[in-house]
């Protein structure tokens, strides 16, 4: 989901976690798996440690595709007992095999995101995944910022865009999902002209964002990114204005959910973490701990977000079963388009 900046690492949180019983201590301890860009404030986990007795032992593994995968190959024995982070680009795939397990959260879920009627699956947070440009680079290069999926083909862009691949990136994923939602049959074509203008594509975010990207602290090559709409949020200079851009007519509406996954050994704590995940508590620090939005309803945002990262009016959007049936096809089509 997306644009991520880890302020606080989540591993083994406590010394001495583990996924067994609480020993002699008494400590009641679950897992709860994720992918690499989970972040939460410290001290909204220990309070919820302190009020539970349930202390939650972290797991990161890889994207959210990587995650979903894991998930599904391990759905005999889970790894964990609560899942954070499966997008609604794969959560269909994690319903159809079974992976989580029914579970309506005690505080107002938000039902305008919900998949199914199983309560399965819960929306915690969402994103918009988009261009980010860096318009001072642009203005060197006498380049103006482009505004639609159309303006990076002109021969102008030649060698300015970086993208993720969608086979190991979830953002990589939903830029090639918006451009299908946006371009319909003509995306194929698309992507050849992309591919003729000097297209670049890494493996994930991290590399394209902070590696390739001019706009970041990294100070890459090139001006034009696959991020966030967020992403401008957290390059502000020092009067508080942000150094880059998201295009907003390129967005893809991204959303992450929780849930109890099936057979897991702790599965009544599980759903406290879930209801945890749902609370005004943890909601109201996700904008500053991963750079989405919060899924609950009247929860503040970081003043900045009304300047740099505001909720795009109409990103484009697939139905989850549609990106299910289709989504290995179209990476495949991609794959011998962009790769080929």
């Amino acid at each position: 989901m997306r644009f991520r900046v880890c302020a606080v690492v989540l591993g083994l949180v406590l010394a001495g976690c583990s996924v067994g019983g609480g020993g002699d201590s008494g400590e009641r301890k679950l897992v709860l798996v994720t992918h690499d860009s989970f972040a939460m404030s410290d001290d909204v986990l220990k309070s919820f440690e302190r009020e539970t007795g349930i202390t939650i032992d972290v797991r990161k593994l890889g994207d959210a595709g990587a995650l979903t995968n894991q998930l599904v190959l391990t759905k005999g024995n889970p790894i964990g007992d609560v899942a954070f982070g499966v997008d609604n680009t794969f959560a269909s795939r994690a319903l159809d095999e079974g992976v989580f397990a029914p579970y309506e959260v005690k505080v107002a879920g938000p039902a305008d995101y919900a998949l199914d009627d199983t309560f399965r699956l819960t929306a915690v947070d969402l994103g918009d995944v988009c261009l980010n440009v860096d318009p001072a680079a642009l203005a060197s290069r006498n380049v103006p910022e482009p505004t639609s999926y159309a303006d990076l083909v002109k021969p102008e862009y030649k060698d300015l865009l970086v993208v993720e691949d969608p086979a190991t990136s979830s953002p990589g994923l939903a830029f090639v999902l918006g451009s299908i939602a946006k371009l319909g049959a003509g995306w194929q074509d698309y992507w050849k002209s992309l591919k003729a203008n000097g297209v670049k594509v890494v493996s994930g975010w991290e590399e394209a964002y902070t590696q390739d990207f001019s706009g970041s602290s990294g100070k890459g090559p090139r001006p034009i990114v696959v991020s966030y709409a967020s992403s401008p949020s957290a390059e502000l200079d020092d009067n508080g204005n942000p150094r880059t851009k998201a295009v907003l007519d390129t967005c893809f509406r991204q959303v992450e959910y929780a849930g109890v996954l099936a057979g897991a050994k702790h599965a009544d704590d599980a759903k406290k973490v879930v209801d945890f995940l749902l609370s005004e508590r943890f909601q109201s620090q996700v904008a500053e701990q991963m750079y989405v939005y919060p899924t609950r309803k009247g929860v503040s945002l970081p003043a900045a977000w009304q300047k740099a990262a505001p909720l795009p009016a109409a990103p484009a959007e697939l139905p989850a079963k549609e990106i299910q049936r289709n989504r290995e096809q179209w990476i495949s089509q991609w794959r011998g388009i962009v790769e080929g």
